[in-house]
């Protein structure tokens, strides 16, 4: 099987800076994933952030877990459930505004922290979509360019745990979708694994890295490239053993961004004129609160129909 990308972004600064391109062209064209070391992020930061982060989990989550799966009867299952998670999460926004002062039992540090993270990831998504743009033969700045509505663009941070799970094969961690979004920055247990892409019609896993950042594309990078890089399906598995962290960050374009395939891609490529539609990123998102664990594809479709409606 083949083997998931792993790019050490410090190979960029030299001679081997073409072959590392490639790489990223191969990840972004046939995975939608890939793993990132040397980013740039110091990794004494990331060790700060994931203890922090399993701490507020500690004394802050675990119990209202546990009262859920009690009140939900998830506990013993018989039957698959095919309507919600096994995860517990809180979401942090930072553009176009933060929300980060009004979310309870945050303590000073971890909020300072997933701050100061959060600018920095900030910093990486751009930097990645520069790479990208360069790839793909555009100016450099488009997709940053192509993401900003009137306020910039749309950041936030799901965090999410993954607690053991006594019946793994009823219910998933996570349940299979794509993301529909930017470019999405994932900072994910360095040892409890569960998520999965699907390669080639199996699911692989992605693997714990320490000190990594997965990347992953989303629905709105498939749209813009008219198809080049695809946003790919992925879900997480809940496993038995230990408590798996997750800490994924969106960089998305702006709700009233007007998201297209970019014109100088579609030059190129005259045969596959009319494949993605034209839309507002925001419509595209009431959308997909409906329809997340459904194929992409009819959501692509409705969202033409409406422009040629």
């Amino acid at each position: 099987m083949a083997k998931f990308p792993v790019i050490n972004m410090e190979k960029l600064n030299g001679e081997e800076r073409a072959a590392t391109m490639e790489l990223i062209k191969d990840a972004c064209e046939n995975w939608g994933f890939f793993e990132v070391l040397s980013h740039g992020i110091p990794y004494d930061f990331m060790d700060k952030i994931e203890s922090l982060t399993k701490e507020h989990y500690k004394k802050c989550m675990e119990q209202r877990f546990k009262e859920l799966v009690a009140s939900k009867a998830l506990e013993g299952l018989q039957a698959e459930v095919t309507d919600m998670d096994w995860e517990s999460t809180f979401y942090l926004r930072h553009l176009p505004e933060s929300n980060m002062a009004e979310i309870p039992d945050l303590t000073d540090e971890y909020r300072k922290v997933m701050k100061e993270f959060a600018l920095k990831l900030e910093k990486l998504a751009e930097e990645l979509l520069d790479l990208f743009c360069e790839n793909l033969g555009l100016e450099k700045g488009y997709l940053k360019k192509a993401f900003y509505g009137a306020k910039g663009p749309t950041f936030g941070t799901k965090v999410s745990n993954y607690p053991p799970c006594p019946t793994p094969d009823k219910i998933k961690g996570l349940r299979a979708h794509t993301d529909a979004g930017g470019i999405i920055l994932l900072f994910q247990d360095p040892q409890v694994g569960g998520l999965q892409l699907l390669k080639d019609g199996e699911w692989m896993n992605v693997p714990p890295l320490r000190h990594s950042i997965v990347i992953n594309l989303g629905d709105q990078l498939e749209v813009i490239t008219n198809g080049q890089y695809k946003s790919v399906e992925h879900r997480v598995i809940a496993q038995t053993d230990g408590a798996r962290m997750s800490i994924a960050s969106f960089y998305n374009p702006g709700s009233d961004a007007i998201i297209y395939p970019a014109p100088a891609l579609l030059e190129k490529e005259e045969e596959k004129k009319g494949l993605y539609p034209k839309f507002v990123f925001e419509d595209y998102m009431k959308l997909y609160a409906l329809l997340k664990f459904q194929a992409k594809e009819p959501r692509f479709e409705a969202m033409k129909a409406i422009a040629t409606a």
